[in-house]
């Protein structure tokens, strides 16, 4: 199956595959992207989710709206008071590299650091993964943990979701259809934390399932997960049972097991739905212990 753009000369198309044909705009605004949104345009960023799906018929599209040209987009991580922004542009390679998320925001470089190989990095951004709004997408977790929010530009100007009111469902979010995400926002982390993911193999793969820990200075724990249901699941435990590195063995995996009850995990291709739940509860140990030494190594 080929892909290409109305205007553009036709490659050779092999037997048994089809020519997708659409527009290409390239804007130069905030306000002209959304004209073309409204009107049907695809938005594009990195595109490594938007052709794939173009390519597997799973997305439609008469024309993509590629956003690369648009200054407001640029690629850029900067302080905004105590907080991080990233825009819209930021390639996940980028946010991988920078001091100052490797520093404050580690469960997040870890989980970027997995997101498919190193050409899919340069090239992906995070606010595009986090649009793409995949049940099991790697840096969901750990944005959730950190209390990430996005902040979104549309025709009465621009509005600040928090992320865990952002995913809606699979492929779906808080987005309307003539809004634009243009960066995401950070706070000042208040929290240690570790993530962690299963996969079928190594190498580029989707998570079976993935689980980020937080531990507050408050006492505490979050638990977000990944490929645990329709969308990352949140969940709190604020007993102090889980915080306290004393806490007898027992009670602390009963609350974990207590917790993951919320996951809804489906059986698919990577996993049956048992083996995710009992995953869920190794990985939530293994973050847990890993967030609460590094608690320890802060106080």
């Amino acid at each position: 199956m080929g892909v290409r753009a109305r205007n553009a000369l036709p490659p050779p198309v092999a037997p048994g595959h089809s020519l997708i044909v659409f527009g290409y705009a390239r804007p130069r605004s905030l306000p002209e992207a959304l004209e073309l949104i409204a009107g049907g345009g695809r938005p594009l960023a990195g595109g490594t989710d938007l052709l794939v799906g173009l390519r597997k018929g799973k997305i439609s599209a008469d024309r993509v709206v590629d956003l690369k040209g648009i200054e407001d987009l640029a690629p850029a991580i900067e302080r905004v008071g105590e907080a991080v922004e990233i825009s819209a542009g930021t390639p996940i390679s980028d946010i991988v590299a920078h001091p100052v998320v490797r520093a404050d925001y580690p469960a997040l470089v870890a989980a970027a650091s997995a997101v498919g190989s190193i050409q899919i990095r340069n090239r992906a951004t995070l606010v595009g993964n986090i649009c793409n709004a995949s049940p099991a997408a790697d840096t969901a977790p750990p944005l959730l943990v950190y209390g990430a929010s996005v902040v979104v530009f549309g025709p009465g100007g621009e509005r600040t979701i928090p992320l865990a009111e952002f995913f809606l469902g699979p492929g779906r979010t808080a987005l309307a259809a003539d809004e634009l995400v243009v960066r995401l926002v950070l706070p000042p982390s208040m929290c240690s934390a570790a993530f962690a993911r299963l996969t079928r193999r190594r190498g580029v793969d989707l998570a079976t399932v993935s689980v980020c820990c937080g531990v507050d200075s408050d006492g505490t724990v979050r638990f977000a997960l990944g490929a645990a249901g329709p969308r990352p699941l949140v969940v709190e435990d604020t007993t102090g049972t889980l915080a306290d590195p004393a806490a007898p063995e027992e009670a602390t995996s009963s609350r974990i097991s207590e917790m993951m009850e919320a996951a809804t995990p489906i059986s698919d291709v990577r996993a049956g739905a048992d083996y995710r739940r009992a995953m869920l509860e190794v990985l939530a140990q293994k973050t847990l212990a890993e967030a609460r030494a590094q608690a320890g190594a802060r106080s």
